[in-house]
């Protein structure tokens, strides 16, 4: 397996794993505007094919990297990202309290969304 590439789609709101040219990885994320702004991760999903060879991780670590050249925060409603972060505690700094609520109303408030 070759370098896992990350691209960012903002328009679809994914992030994509690419290596050989192939996507073999995505997180669904949007972004949030209010009470902050923040890049949230939805759901990762990582092909049969490629798990095991930290395509998951390098996913996970992305919206860290993107929110910190943006100058905003993540808050990962991903069980898979909200885990790594937990495991990675200087590199992916914890959202507080009323941002992470106001992304989980984001996603209820738009069903169709994901």
């Amino acid at each position: 397996m070759g370098d896992i590439e990350i691209r960012d789609d903002r328009t679809a709101g994914r992030l994509e794993a690419v290596t050989d040219g192939e996507v073999v990885g995505r997180i669904e994320y949007f972004v949030l505007d209010t009470p902050g702004r923040a890049l949230v991760p939805v759901h990762t999903v990582v092909e049969p094919a490629h798990e095991g060879k930290d395509v998951a991780g390098s996913l996970a670590r992305e919206p860290y990297g993107v929110a910190a050249r943006g100058g905003s925060a993540v808050a990962p409603l991903c069980p898979y990202v909200a885990k790594w972060a937990e495991r990675h505690p200087g590199q992916a700094p914890a959202a507080g309290p009323e941002l992470i609520r106001a992304a989980k109303e984001w996603p209820a408030a738009r069903p169709e969304r994901f």
